[in-house]
């Protein structure tokens, strides 16, 4: 009927607030493996840190982009040469005791398979992070990706470390030498990315960006 209010929804009995949900779970510092290894299954990525559960910003157009193509090149590459295994987010990597991340993209060398699990990776051989710029809904992944992630891999062991920019048209290879992650290079538009890990791999940055 012509100028009639629809009533508001009615709640349906038996549901009960979100909060009370939260409450089943242990407080944020209190978090054990065995606690997060039991989280119901999801297509977010959900990691493990401190004690800590955190859920990263959603990724952007542009993020998975140039996730796709890249991990399109490492995979072929590393498929023909047999060299080991390639895969990505959202996959679990224990760097240690409590600390559980996704990365991007991950490789593990044939030669170090042991490290490749059903439940969760261990440390990988080469780790790929590819930054989401800041936006109205979220601050983005630069200063987890270049701060916090970059020394946890260091310190884990991972040999190599890429760090792509899609908002800068930039990526960045970090290789670890006494525990310590050194530029190797950093490559922009009409260059093109050559890892020390995997010597004979090129990947045009227009390629990725």
């Amino acid at each position: 009927m012509a100028g009639s209010v629809a009533a508001p929804p009615r709640r349906r009995r038996g549901l009960r607030p979100a909060k009370e949900i939260a409450e089943l779970f242990p407080p944020q510092g209190q978090w054990t493996e065995a606690d997060y290894f039991g989280l119901p299954e999801t297509n977010r990525i959900v990691e493990l840190s401190e004690g800590e559960v955190e859920v990263p910003p959603m990724p952007t157009t542009s993020h998975q982009r140039a996730v796709g193509k890249l991990f399109r090149r490492l995979s072929d590459y590393v498929e023909q040469k047999d060299l080991g295994e390639v895969a990505l987010a959202p996959l679990r990597v224990r760097l240690w005791p409590g600390k559980i991340r996704e990365p991007d993209i991950v490789f593990v060398a044939r030669e170090r398979a042991e490290q490749i699990g059903e439940e969760y990776w261990g440390v990988p051989d080469l780790v790929v992070e590819v930054i989401s710029p800041r936006t109205e809904e979220s601050s983005g992944t630069e200063h987890l990706d270049r701060g916090t992630k970059f020394n946890e891999y260091a310190q884990a062991g991972v040999r190599e470390y890429w760090l792509v920019d899609p908002p800068d048209r930039h990526i960045e290879l970090y290789f670890l030498r006494d525990g310590v992650y050194h530029l190797l290079e950093r490559w922009g538009p009409e260059q093109t990315v050559r890892s020390q890990l995997l010597p004979g791999l090129e990947v045009p940055v227009d390629a990725i960006l």
